[in-house]
């Protein structure tokens, strides 16, 4: 059942407070004390819950050659086999506040611990060396005789946690605190579940997420390259793939039109004035490309498209009867992400944006911002994503001035504003601090593949900021001027995040109206070859995307192409076909239907595209 079904917004448990979050987070520990026994030398860092499992990052010292000493799949093995064991003694978890001297005796030989005992003594991070503004409080927690530094929570005692439950998955580098310059640790990771038929589901849709991967059926499929030549983050779209931008294209526009949406185009470069206006610079220059220099003036390719829509709702005068104003557009905008960051589509540097600029006033902005959540509603029906959750991501105070726009009544205002509008509309939503946009807060929507791999991938923005830096106003039903609000949204993402997202929701398969070829013709000689191509141009001429397959390979090769392809339909046409006018039909789930008419098949086919249906 799709999480909008509940119907209050405070159902949603947040992850931190569910029975896995405390199971995770003790088998961490469990993890820590196996180790610190088979390796006694072992230094231990941080051991956190994280989706899907838990990892630990320990340093095991140097070998004699000076390399890292790593763990090896059988250390794993005997890791995991005495990890049972303690959860089978049903050892309690004993918590206990200490004083920062206590902490640094019981830890005096770990020296990662002794620094997280010194930040915590000073205030200001938690256990895990993260930024906080809660109290700081040291206290540890104990389960045998293994102690370590913790707030909590884990479950009352290791019995509580199912043996067959877990698994140890694999062993990664990580730097101390994610600083390179610190030493590089081992990260064991693990994964647990309440269960053993909930970790062989999970690990059971571990290696179907392998088959879909979206980097390996996207060269398989046709549907985008990278070259080095090109650069790295820089997505070329082969024929297939731009199929699906452009029904993708084809998709918003029509939403967009009937939800009262104007168009508009922007160019891909502009000066360096306008993004110190809008305020995006110095906050992201970290996320854009260098500045080129031309006759004295800084230019910057676009990261986004936000200040270019603010200019032409600011290039005449408005009138409150004229708001809301939507502006919409699939503009192309480069960020520079780290190159250890970039991941296929889900990460790139060229992207096409899913983007628009709604502008409103305070009393229209509660019914504005839930029509963007029902678009969202709308696509994912489409889509057929029926597991996805909603994020308000809200301000934190230390990032005033700095990550945020320095205005705390605004922040709360606005912040306020998003809540209401989610609670009175029913939809349910989790709140984060200090994930906001630097302007405002916002809904970020996390969705599930079919596979239940975890994206983000659109946002909903609201923007205080920047119609006050652009001047932006209209006049109000008294005469007066008045700024309106901005709201950012972009339900379709980027084409580069949701066509990998599609490419494993779907593995392949795509629905009739997404999929780059519709039908293919298969003459079973080359004698049908003409009847074969004749058919292919009707279907074209009709609006169905059709090719015919006369190369010299036998009919039963042809065949299976067209279905590694995953092609939808398959028309068989023989002499038969060919002197009676008909066609036979293979569909790509294997049924079958001989002695069909082409005009019940053109037909057919034109009705599933356009009611964009899952069916065949």
């Amino acid at each position: 059942m799709s999480q909008v079904m509940e119907p209050h917004a405070e159902e949603i448990v947040p992850y931190q407070k569910t029975k896995l979050y405390r199971v995770r987070h003790s088998l961490a520990h469990i993890m820590a004390q196996a180790v610190l026994e088979l390796y006694p030398e072992a230094r231990l860092a941080i051991g956190p819950p994280v989706e899907n499992g838990f990892y630990y990052d320990f340093d095991l010292g140097k070998n004699e050659d000076g390399s890292v000493h790593t763990f090896s799949p059988e250390d794993l093995e005997q890791i995991e086999k005495r990890m049972r064991q303690i959860i089978a003694a049903k050892h309690p978890f004993e918590f206990k506040e200490v004083s920062a001297e206590e902490a640094k005796v019981l830890f005096a030989d770990q020296p990662y611990k002794l620094e997280l005992i010194a930040g915590l003594e000073q205030g200001g991070i938690d256990e895990y060396g993260n930024e906080t503004d809660e109290k700081p409080v040291i206290s540890t927690y104990r389960q045998d005789s293994f102690e370590d530094l913790c707030r909590g929570p884990h479950v009352e005692d290791t019995g509580k946690i199912a043996p067959d439950g877990f698994k140890l998955m694999k062993v990664a580098g990580a730097y101390w605190r994610g600083d390179e310059h610190n030493p590089m640790l081992q990260r064991i990771y693990g994964t647990a579940w309440n269960n053993k038929k909930e970790l062989q589901a999970y690990l059971t849709m571990l290696e179907e997420a392998k088959k879909r991967d979206h980097r390996k059926l996207g060269k398989e499929l046709e549907i985008f390259i990278f070259d080095d030549e090109v650069g790295p983050g820089l997505p070329l779209w082969l024929p297939n793939g731009a199929i699906m931008i452009e029904e993708l294209e084809k998709l918003a526009k029509e939403m967009e039109l009937k939800a009262g949406y104007d168009r508009v185009r922007t160019p891909n470069l502009t000066k360096e004035d306008l993004f110190i206006r809008s305020g995006h610079l110095p906050y992201y220059a970290e996320s854009m490309y260098p500045p080129m220099e031309l006759e004295g003036v800084r230019y910057y390719v676009k990261p986004m498209n936000c200040p270019m829509h603010h200019k032409i709702y600011g290039s005449k005068p408005r009138s409150y009867r004229e708001l809301p104003v939507r502006l919409a557009e699939y503009g192309t905008c480069y960020r520079y992400e780290k190159s250890g960051e970039l991941f296929g589509l889900m990460r790139v540097r060229s992207l096409q944006m899913n983007d628009a600029h709604i502008y409103v006033t305070e009393e229209q902005f509660a019914d504005e911002f839930l029509a963007v959540v029902g678009m969202y509603l709308e696509y994912f029906r489409i889509f057929g994503i029926d597991k996805y959750v909603m994020r308000l991501s809200t301000h934190h105070k230390k990032g005033l001035g700095k990550k945020y726009v320095d205005n705390v009544r605004l922040w709360e205002k606005t912040e306020e504003m998003v809540r209401s509008a989610m609670r009175n509309g029913g939809i349910p939503f989790l709140e984060v601090a200090d994930e906001a946009a630097f302007y405002g807060p916002k809904i970020d929507v996390q969705i599930w593949s079919a596979t239940g791999r975890e994206f983000s991938l659109a946002t909903n923005q609201v923007d205080f900021a920047q119609p006050e830096r652009f001047n932006l106003a209209f006049v109000n039903s008294d005469g007066q001027d008045e700024m309106p609000l901005c709201i950012h949204r972009a339900p379709l993402s980027t084409h580069e995040r949701m066509i990998g997202f599609l490419i494993e929701h779907y593995a392949g398969i795509f629905p009739v109206w997404l999929s780059p070829e519709q039908v293919r013709v298969i003459p079973i000689t080359d004698s049908q070859n003409e009847y074969a191509e004749s058919l292919a141009k009707r279907l074209r001429e009709a609006g169905i995307r059709a090719h015919s397959d006369l190369g010299s390979d036998r009919m039963n090769n042809k065949i299976r192409q067209a279905q590694v392809m995953k092609v939808p339909y398959m028309l068989v046409v023989g002499d038969r076909e060919m002197t009676e006018g008909t066609i036979s039909l293979r569909k790509r789930d294997g049924s079958r239907e001989n002695d069909l008419t082409v005009e019940a098949f053109q037909a057919h086919v034109l009705e599933q595209i356009k009611a964009r249906s899952s069916e065949l």
